[in-house]
């Protein structure tokens, strides 16, 4: 595959262009879904997309972040395939228990009980495994992205005002209300390539290189190859590249490959996509007979994700003290307090915490430093330190990384 300008890198320093296409295209934001707040740290990683390399004119990197920027795409449909494998354990069913407590589904602890069909819940399976969506798009008002699995179905449509999320397998229906001049609704995990190079873009700056790494054809059609690296050591990010409608600047693969090598820890793209206007009907519906509905105010409100320097609130409030963001670029790291002594949390301490923590000591490396000792727990992205006077440290870095930071805080 020959590549297109593969020594024009660029960084955001080298033009005011360079950072308002960057603000452009990263539209949304992606909460936390795996490993706590960690991943809110992140740009998440793209890699190769589909085989095939189109003759296509050059371009610079500068350019085709611009490209992305200036997408002025609102109708679309297609499948999307996600496939998800950052190298946990198996958490015994611990991990859905700490994930729905944080977006407030079953089980959360917010005054209603919750729903199946609620999408702050029901999304974060997308944060592991392989996973097929259909998705269609017209304009702000109307989305629809359906999740199948096992002969089920789980579908969110936003039709104006109205937001539905309906469970096929307990025939639950989850309704909530749009505000008025509201985009599409936002998603707890990103689910299409764009959502993915939005956030993977938020984080180019000086500590980046950003390439053109030649082109490529994705579900049918001429793409190129943005290749985005990090320039710092102790990340644990090896590259993320995206590939990038040639005609309409539509990102349609993304993939995220780690610095230890091997399968990519993210990698989603299309299969098959098409441009036109999808029918009406797409993003009807209407309730099933017998189908249990829950509406959005009478589910409780959901367990709050604290922004970096924020304390968090409520139930979240037991496991989190002063949740903030140190380093810089892609070897941020971020920290909180458990207020659990003793290292991991237990059962006894800790909330959701405590019943993760409990588990996870067998699979962590013990560390020592000038912090004091503690456990360093691994994936193959993302990685956290509790110490024993029950800080965490964590992000998309190496375990090294994490032990100087939590000397550097002493």
């Amino acid at each position: 595959m020959a590549p297109i300008d593969s020594d024009d890198s660029t960084t955001a320093g080298e033009g005011e262009e360079l950072r308002a296409g960057r603000r452009k295209a990263a539209r949304y934001v992606v909460p936390v879904a795996v490993m706590g707040v960690a991943a809110a740290t992140i740009g998440l990683v793209p890699a190769l997309a589909d085989s095939g390399d189109p003759d296509l004119p050059k371009v610079t990197a500068e350019q085709l972040i611009e490209k992305i920027a200036k997408s002025d795409v609102e109708q679309l449909s297609g499948t999307v395939r996600i496939n998800t494998d950052l190298g946990l354990p198996d958490l015994g069913g611990l991990e859905s228990g700490l994930m729905s407590g944080m977006s407030g589904g079953p089980g959360s602890g917010g005054d209603g009980e919750g729903s199946a069909a609620d999408p702050s819940a029901k999304l974060t399976e997308l944060a592991s495994g392989s996973h097929t969506l259909r998705v269609a798009a017209d304009g702000p008002d109307r989305q629809k992205l359906s999740l199948m699995e096992n002969a089920a179905e789980y579908s969110l449509i936003h039709n104006g005002k109205d937001v539905w999320g309906y469970d096929s397998q307990s025939n639950e229906v989850y309704h909530s209300t749009a505000p008025d001049g509201a985009e599409r609704p936002e998603k707890d995990v990103p689910a299409t390539p764009k959502d993915f190079a939005d956030q993977a873009l938020k984080s180019v700056d000086d500590t980046t290189s950003v390439t053109v790494g030649g082109t490529a054809q994705v579900a049918g059609r001429d793409a190129y190859r943005l290749v985005v690296e990090p320039k710092q050591e102790g990340s644990t990010v090896g590259a993320i590249t995206v590939a990038v409608d040639a005609e309409t600047g539509t990102p349609l693969k993304f993939t995220l490959t780690p610095a230890s090598g091997g399968a990519a820890v993210v990698d989603v793209g299309f299969t098959k996509v098409s441009f036109a206007k999808p029918d009406a009907s797409t993003f009807d519906f209407t309730p099933p007979a017998g189908a249990k509905v829950t509406e959005a105010d009478e589910a409780g409100a959901p367990a709050e994700i604290p922004e970096p320097g924020r304390k968090a609130e409520g139930d979240l409030a037991k496991g989190m003290d002063g949740l903030k963001v140190i380093g810089e670029g892609w070897n941020s790291i971020a920290t909180f307090d458990t207020g659990a002594q003793g290292g991991l949390p237990t059962g006894s301490t800790g909330g959701d915490l405590g019943g993760l923590g409990g588990f996870l000591g067998s699979f962590g490396d013990q560390v020592k430093g000038d912090f004091g000792s503690g456990t360093v727990f691994k994936t193959r992205l993302v990685n956290a330190l509790i110490t024993d006077d029950g800080k965490v440290y964590a992000g998309a870095v190496t375990k090294d990384a994490l032990v100087k930071a939590a000397d550097a805080a002493q």
